[in-house]
């Protein structure tokens, strides 16, 4: 099989590949396989590439950190598209330019530089840290994984909404002001 490096820089390319591939742009369709796209590139990578999951101990809570960022990532991605209704069809599009490309990429780029250091940079450092925090290199492994994969499905879960929204008839960031705006009962 693959070695944790070649599994985290697989996963690490089919995330940015994907993403920019289906966002970049202006008026990007949202359909059915955008939407569904990232849920299968995470049915894909994770019974490939997850070792057992740590259900106990600093493993789970480093899996769980893992989680957390991705989670935070895709929100922050979120907020570098504007999700609108087509002048010209009338159904919900996208928009990302070159800050969301840049966001993805230091991402993805910091989590492959980090796998990639594992091996080549610090791996006594890191063994060290492992065994003082009673850590395997699964969970860690696992951990970069679920990353990528929360950051994807967030993004994709807030494109959604956000379609569907446009879709029927409200403007999101009008509908949030006058929620934020109106005054507490």
């Amino acid at each position: 099989m693959f070695s944790q490096l070649a599994q985290a820089e697989i996963v690490n390319a089919a995330v940015l590949t994907a993403t920019l591939h289906s966002d970049l742009g202006r008026d990007r369709k949202i359909g059915a396989l955008r939407i569904l796209r990232p849920a299968l590139i995470a049915a894909t990578v994770i019974p490939l590439f997850i070792d057992p999951v740590v259900t106990h101990g600093n493993g789970l809570s480093l899996e769980l950190a893992g989680v957390a960022a991705g989670v935070l990532c895709g929100l922050a991605a979120l907020g570098l598209m504007h999700v609108y209704r087509s002048p010209r069809t009338g159904k919900p599009v996208s928009r990302a330019g070159w800050a969301y490309a840049l966001l993805w990429t230091a991402v993805i780029g910091a989590r492959a530089a980090f796998s990639y250091g594992s091996y080549h940079w610090f791996p006594k450092q890191l063994t060290d840290w492992c065994v003082a925090h009673h850590i395997t290199g699964a969970a860690i492994t696992d951990g970069l994984i679920f990353m990528a994969v929360a950051m994807l499905l967030t993004r994709t879960l807030g494109v959604w909404l956000r379609a569907a929204t446009v879709a029927d008839g409200h403007d999101t960031a009008k509908l949030l002001a006058y929620h934020l705006s109106a005054p507490m009962k």
